[in-house]
């Protein structure tokens, strides 16, 4: 098979990527000083377009961190940040084999910083972060061109995002934890040695993408953007309510959600019935990485290849290398609710391939077919969720990745009015949603308090979200513990990865890469996350998380 010819490769390579767009660059290819591009972009304010779309870009690019030279097909940028995180959880299974790209997050070797894939997941933003400096260095801060402003907005948002997207993973939940380390701080005015820029709090951070977020609601005020591959400025209100989320800023975050989500529907039951989740033509789609064929020249580095199931150039199909839910949070959905079709269960059944056809096999027989050097079988609990560009079947693994939908802004409206007062309100928003668009069935929470209904919210937020990396941000931010297996319950996980975590254990942290702490004297090992130790099979026993079990 074509797979067995791709080489795996675990030690680091090549460092930051580096790109030239149309600022960098005169036409006659001589490259332009700082003062000169801030020049052209006052005389030709639409230039600065180029850099504006390639720090959108750079996040969804395949080979996005060590470039195609290193033939990494765990390198395809924020889709396999997303999966990775989604497999240090507790409800994603993949198996473990030789064609696992991913096999360090399910087992935590991936806290070593030596290795590949926590750089990826530190450099994918410092890279993007590194673009929209680029772009506010060089826009005048007192700019009145109303496209510079616009484009100003959109950079501090992309920063704020980028922020958001590293710190719940270097440091415990914000609560209580605000003066601790995070990560460096990065801005576009040079202020210290970026070669001894110690990791700031918290709090600092924080402080930075508030700022950033506040700036960008305000300018973005009026802009009507051409693609759901831009930030408006209700994709900015949500990035806030994240972040409030995080904070525990409960009134805030249900505020902004409320901003974030005007205008948008969730996917309908007859939406969710069938594969989907790959177009941000869909009406609920607020954020996405804009993925057409000519995005993905490479099969393989793609998220369709390694997390979707309905692909004919995969490792997902092709080695049976398929993405699954825990067995536990699959027991714990109702048969009356569509999202239980987003899996096929112990007998490879799922009501969501009745309308699904490959290969002369239509409706659960697609779970069973195998085709040579294309698709083994399904195996128990593999996820049917995500569409396949093309159609089911088709070998170009294209596809928008979603970064923000309607449904996120819902839940997070729902929890934070509950944790800010008034519970029965969040649980009527939580019912509306439930029962009109995912369980008929479903009935007002009976919860005393605010905190367990928080508990229900985090249930739908694992089954509304999987797959999305929302995982782990969830677990750190709750303060809760990584469980994958439960006594007495026969266990989908591999042996190798089947244990708990405390909440409270260090091992939880990522580690701040080698690259960065042997470039970065303002690190030193002693100040990296050097917690815990690798969990072991078995480990954890008897930890519970209130809510699968």
């Amino acid at each position: 098979m074509k797979l067995a010819h791709k080489l795996f490769i675990l030690a680091l390579g090549c460092g930051f990527i580096s790109s030239c767009t149309d600022l960098n660059t005169f036409p006659e290819g001589g490259n332009l000083t700082s003062a000169q591009k801030t020049e052209t972009a006052l005389a030709l304010p639409e230039r600065v377009s180029a850099d504006v779309n390639g720090m959108f870009s750079v996040i969804g690019n395949q080979y996005c961190v060590y470039g195609s030279v290193s033939s990494r097909d765990d390198d395809a940028g924020f889709p396999t940040v997303c999966l990775s995180q989604d497999l240090n959880g507790p409800d994603m299974v993949s198996d473990n084999s030789n064609y696992n790209w991913f096999s360090v997050s399910s087992q935590y070797t991936d806290r070593a910083d030596t290795y590949a894939n926590p750089y990826m997941r530190w450099a994918v933003f410092y890279n993007q972060m590194k673009l929209a400096n680029d772009i506010l260095a060089t826009i005048p801060a007192d700019t009145n061109d109303s496209l510079l402003i616009i484009y100003k907005a959109q950079a501090k948002a992309v920063r704020a995002f980028d922020y958001l997207s590293l710190v719940p993973y270097y440091q415990f939940k914000y609560k209580g934890n605000e003066d601790k380390p995070s990560v460096p701080i990065n801005t576009e005015i040079v202020s210290a040695d970026p070669a001894n820029n110690p990791r700031a709090t918290q709090r600092e951070v924080y402080a930075l993408i508030m700022s950033d977020l506040d700036a960008a609601i305000k300018d973005l005020a009026g802009y009507v953007r051409t693609s759901k591959g831009a930030i408006d400025q209700q994709v900015a209100y949500g990035l806030r309510a994240r972040a409030n989320l995080y904070m525990e800023n409960w009134a805030a975050a249900a505020a902004d959600a409320d901003k974030a989500m005007a205008g948008y529907t969730p996917y309908s039951k007859g939406q969710v019935s069938a594969p989907a989740f790959i177009s941000a033509n869909d009406q609920n789609w607020m954020w996405a990485i804009i993925l057409t064929p000519t995005n993905i020249p490479d099969a393989y580095p793609s998220w369709p290849a390694v997390l979707g199931s309905f692909s004919g150039d995969s490792y997902t199909a092709g080695v049976a290398c398929y993405k699954s839910v825990n067995v536990l949070l699959f027991d714990k959905i109702p048969a009356t609710d569509v999202r239980k079709g987003w899996w096929v269960d112990e007998n490879l059944h799922s009501a969501n391939l009745a309308g699904v056809s490959w290969g002369g096999a239509t409706g659960d027989a697609v779970a069973s077919l195998s085709i040579q050097d294309i698709k083994l079988p399904f195996i128990p609990y593999t996820n049917v969720k995500f569409g396949q560009y093309g159609g089911i079947g088709n070998n170009i693994n294209a596809g928008d990745w979603c970064i923000m939908r309607v449904e996120e802004m819902i839940l997070i409206k729902a929890e934070a009015t509950a944790m800010a007062g008034d519970l029965n309100a969040g649980k009527t928003i939580l019912k509306d949603f439930v029962s009109t668009y995912r369980d008929p069935s479903y009935v007002t929470s009976t919860a005393a308090t605010a905190s367990a209904f928080q508990d229900e919210v985090w249930l739908q937020r694992r089954i509304e979200l999987w797959g999305e990396g929302f995982s782990m941000s969830d677990i750190m931010r709750l303060g809760k513990n990584v469980v994958r297996f439960k006594n007495g319950v026969t266990s989908n996980f591999p042996d190798d990865f089947k244990f708990n975590i405390a909440a409270t254990d260090g091992y939880l942290l990522l580690r701040i890469p080698q690259k960065e702490t042997n470039n970065n004297r303002g690190i030193p090992v002693s100040a990296n996350n050097n917690g815990g130790a690798q969990p072991l099979p078995g480990d954890g026993a008897g930890l519970t998380d209130g809510v699968i079990n």
